[in-house]
């Protein structure tokens, strides 16, 4: 197994995290990211936590979503451009860094946006899996981007979903969803239209993309015990669920201060009550009491989750001998002396840095060692 020594930064590029993916399997991965997001929610009060910082555009947003506790602070870049896919771009683009709170040292640096649509789907399962009826096994699928499939593989595998419902104004992207799917086990209906998609679900899954207040699901759709996931509303301005079905149902969040901005409740007043997921993972608060009961998860993201995605591909990259070590950090001899490192560095791992190491560590001040170091090149520069 690799480690990571003073001040490695592991990087992981996307072919690293894609080949995590293809060689653990995406069941594994799921349920492993699952995992560690309901242990880090069960830690909930030892976080630092804050809303995301976002800049928002007329045509997407990018933020920042920081999280720390004692040991470990942690961040995600990403953006949502939803016209992104006219320029042959991702909607969602992103990349994350684990850093030591003791020391500031950045730990890892990988890449986000394969791990954030997994991290987002078992963030979903897991609220299902905690909300729903234990005997639901159709879901509603509307929305199939980019991220549809690892939303229905999680419900899948993480909430025992057996078929699925799809529908989506882009009948290129439900086919090949359908395709993508076609070994999956699952049996998949396409629909003509979101009415007809979700009628008998016992799950609907929303993970539309316009940045928009759309009404992707109205009052009249939503039926007795039915579970709502609405994963697409994540930022002012935009929202999928019809407000009179949130005033119909128990509301659950992530971290209500970011959901009342960015959330389907942000078309309601600041006092709807909500119930925020960890305690009820903790058992501090009822969650699905009947099964009459509709439940609607307003799920928008929370930097939470990025850290218990990061924590995964980490301990996979490092299990698998994966990545790079990244020289992100300048290794000063004197850290007092950052101007130093403005002087020709020999390679590392070669004869000259090892004598420089060796002078360091048997020879005192760091700044005479160095010195002495540099001199020895010049005196050894063909002229």
């Amino acid at each position: 197994m690799k480690t990571i020594t003073t001040l490695d930064t592991l990087f992981l590029s996307a072919p690293d995290v894609a080949g995590i993916v293809r060689r653990k399997g995406v069941k594994a991965c799921l349920i492993g990211i699952a995992d560690n997001i309901h242990a880090d929610f069960l830690r909930w009060e030892s976080f630092d936590k804050s809303a995301r910082v976002a800049a928002h555009s007329s045509v997407g947003v990018i933020e920042l979503m920081p999280i720390a506790d004692d040991q470990t602070f942690a961040f995600k870049y990403v953006n949502g451009h939803p016209n992104n896919t006219r320029f042959a771009l991702p909607t969602v683009m992103a990349f994350g860094v684990l850093a030591d709170v003791a020391t500031g040292v950045p730990r890892l640096l990988s890449e986000l946006t394969l791990s954030t649509a997994l991290r987002t789907a078992a963030m979903s399962a897991l609220g299902a899996r905690t909300l729903a009826r234990k005997s639901s096994r159709c879901m509603a699928l509307i929305g199939n981007g980019a991220q549809s499939e690892f939303q229905a593989l999680a419900f899948q595998h993480l909430v025992g979903i057996r078929e699925l419902r799809l529908f989506d104004t882009d009948l290129a992207a439900t086919a090949k969803l359908v395709h993508n799917l076609r070994s999956s086990g699952l049996a998949i209906r396409v629909c003509s239209n979101t009415a007809e998609a979700v009628r008998g679900a016992d799950i609907v899954t929303t993970v539309t993309a316009d940045k928009r207040n759309a009404v992707i699901i109205s009052p009249e759709m939503i039926e007795p015990g039915m579970h709502v996931n609405g994963v697409g509303g994540d930022c002012p301005g935009k929202t999928e669920l019809h407000a009179d079905v949130l005033r119909g149902a128990s509301v659950f969040v992530e971290y209500e201060p970011q959901t009342r901005i960015e959330g389907e409740i942000q078309q309601l007043p600041a006092d709807f009550p909500v119930t925020e997921l960890w305690q009820v993972l903790a058992g501090n608060r009822a969650g699905r009491t009947g099964d009459a009961q509709v439940t609607v998860f307003d799920s928008v993201g929370f930097a939470l989750e990025d850290y218990a995605v990061l924590r995964f591909m980490r301990d996979a990259a490092l299990e698998l001998g994966v990545g790079q070590r990244l020289e992100l950090i300048p290794e000063l001899a004197d850290p007092k002396d950052l101007f130093a490192s403005l002087a020709e560095q020999p390679q590392r791992g070669t004869h000259d840095r090892s004598r420089v190491d060796l002078e360091v560590r048997t020879q005192g001040s760091p700044r005479v060692a160095a010195a002495k170091a540099v001199g020895a090149e010049r005196d050894t520069t063909p002229a």
